[in-house]
């Protein structure tokens, strides 16, 4: 029996009452819990009312106060659709067994937006339970069907006993077991695993990181990487590698929740190998992230790692792995063995430029042995020579300009005029090259020539022209340094002082002294007369 003040609030839902206070009695008849023949009366009777407001709450109430007899009312406004068929299920669902089937029959003949208002509804009214159809739904084969009873069901654990979410956690392994002899959905496969990872259940861990694998859809992958416990923060060697294996992954999707679960783990010596596999990820977002985790990790295959990124198309990429180079013993020592072994001068110049912000900071072993991989290209004629000794002149031209000084010295002491003319002619192309070393190279050259008198054959010879530009430039200089230079073959002389004979002025006297100078080293051969021929034939006897 309604006491008093049950009966005020029916009275205030007569439909002579004012809209707002027909409005209040019924939300707080439904609040209030009466279940009464006269309240479930009334209600029947608001659900045919004109004021859309007062139906709604009355839709709500219905539910509430499990007004079985309204079944029939809440069907049909379901299956006319619009903003009410939600309420309407909603307060279906909560009839108990006669409303869920009657909604489970219902799904079959309506369209699939109304279907998915139905899988919502069954979903929140039957969460706490060990089956019921809101849990069934998620096996639907109609994706939206199962994403709304999958965020209903969500939506409901937070409110959830304990004892009701271990009842929904063990529905939801049996489904992923269930899964092994028919396997589910992607979608439905997908929803599942979410819902295990919203509960927390400790025994959702393993089905979590089984699913992670690349043996399954990118949806339902990425949805237990998401869901992944505490355990990611300190996984076991095998879940390392898994997850490792999906931050490298192609599609991002699966990289991206990889990538933030690892943020947490530390590295070590031990697991660094696994961490560098990071580096050959396809994503280069993936490789900028490795290299925030690792890049201060100075070891031969951090480095190594790092000098192949230098040829990646990302610019940021590139900079970011240089970057770690330059701060690295290991990444110098690998960046001189990359110039030093590159397949192509193109390749030595990138990475000899690359290298010149920290190039002075270099040890002295590694300076070493770029001057010696740039002399063994300069012997075999190889470009490459040119970016690994640019790379040593921007640390010390001054060192490099010594060392080749020696290199030439050493080289023509041991009669390699050639390999001598080769070192001398990079120090020539410096303008401020001095005499001494300009002289070097024109008495190399001319140990070289092939020393033919024949006119023509003089005009082009390079030796000879430039002895010419040090007559003219450095006479004194040039006479000393022949008349020192004992290395100088009589032969030689003579073929220089023969050409310098036929010119005019300093330069027929520097030939003249030149002659008596081949002379005075060899004064009874026959090249001795033919010496002392010439300088009577140019007056110079």
């Amino acid at each position: 029996m309604l006491d008093a003040t049950g009966k005020k609030l029916l009275r205030l839902l007569e439909p002579d009452q004012a809209a707002v206070l027909r409005r209040a009695a019924a939300l707080v008849l439904g609040e209030l819990g009466l279940r009464d023949a006269e309240v479930a009366r009334a209600v029947r009777a608001g659900l045919d009312d004109a004021d859309p407001e007062l139906r709604a709450i009355l839709l709500v109430a219905a539910g509430r106060l499990r007004v079985e007899a309204a079944l029939p009312q809440l069907l049909a406004r379901i299956e006319e659709g619009g903003p009410e068929s939600e309420l309407a299920a909603q307060a279906a669902a909560k009839l108990g067994a006669k409303g869920t089937k009657a909604l489970q029959d219902l799904m079959g003949r309506v369209a699939p937006g109304l279907r998915r208002r139905i899988a919502g509804a069954l979903a929140t009214a039957s969460a706490g339970s060990a089956g019921g159809a809101g849990v069934d739904a998620l096996l639907d084969k109609d994706p939206g069907v199962v994403d709304a009873a999958a965020r209903s069901l969500s939506a409901e654990i937070p409110s959830l006993s304990d004892t009701h979410k271990k009842s929904l956690a063990d529905h939801l392994l049996g489904l992923l077991g269930a899964s092994k002899r028919s396997p589910l959905s992607a979608p439905s496969e997908t929803a599942v695993v979410r819902l295990l990872a919203a509960l927390g259940d400790e025994r959702g861990e393993g089905p979590l990181w089984d699913r992670v694998q690349p043996a399954h859809p990118v949806e339902v992958r990425v949805a237990a990487l998401q869901g992944l416990g505490k355990g990611a923060a300190a996984p076991t060697k095998e879940r390392l590698k898994r997850l490792l294996a999906c931050a490298a992954d192609r599609d991002f999707r699966v990289a991206a929740p990889a990538l933030m679960r690892l943020q947490a783990v530390p590295v070590t010596d031990r697991t660094l190998p696994e961490w560098l596999a990071l580096l050959d990820a396809p994503d280069a977002a993936v490789r900028r992230a490795a290299l925030d985790k690792l890049g201060g990790r100075d070891t031969p295959e951090m480095a190594e790692a790092l000098v192949k990124q230098l040829r990646h198309a990302d610019r940021a990429l590139r900079e970011q792995a240089l970057t770690c180079l330059g701060k690295l013993a290991e990444g110098h020592k690998a960046l001189v063995n990359a110039a030093a072994a590159a397949e192509s001068p193109d390749l030595a110049w990138s990475l000899a430029r690359s290298q010149e912000p920290f190039v002075r900071a270099y040890a002295p072993e590694l300076r070493e042995q770029l001057f010696t991989r740039a002399c063994a290209y300069l012997e075999a004629n190889d470009r490459r020579a040119d970016p690994l000794l640019h790379l040593l002149r921007t640390a010390d031209a001054h060192e490099l300009r010594d060392r080749l000084e020696g290199r030439a010295a050493a080289l023509r002491k041991k009669k390699q005029y050639d390999k001598a003319l080769d070192t001398l002619r990079l120090l020539t192309r410096d303008p401020a090259c001095g005499a001494p070393i300009r002289l070097e190279a024109a008495a190399c050259a001319l140990k070289l020539s092939p020393r033919d008198l024949a006119h023509d054959a003089r005009a082009a010879d390079r030796s000879l022209e430039e002895f010419a530009r040090l007559v003219s430039n450095h006479e004194a200089e040039t006479r000393a340094f022949v008349t020192e230079a004992t290395w100088l073959d009589p032969e030689e002389l003579f073929y220089l002082g023969f050409h310098f004979a036929e010119r005019q002025r300093q330069e027929k006297t520097f030939g003249g002294d030149v002659l008596r100078l081949a002379i005075q080293r060899s004064p009874r051969s026959k090249l001795a007369k033919d010496a002392k021929s010439k300088l009577r034939s140019e007056g110079l006897d």
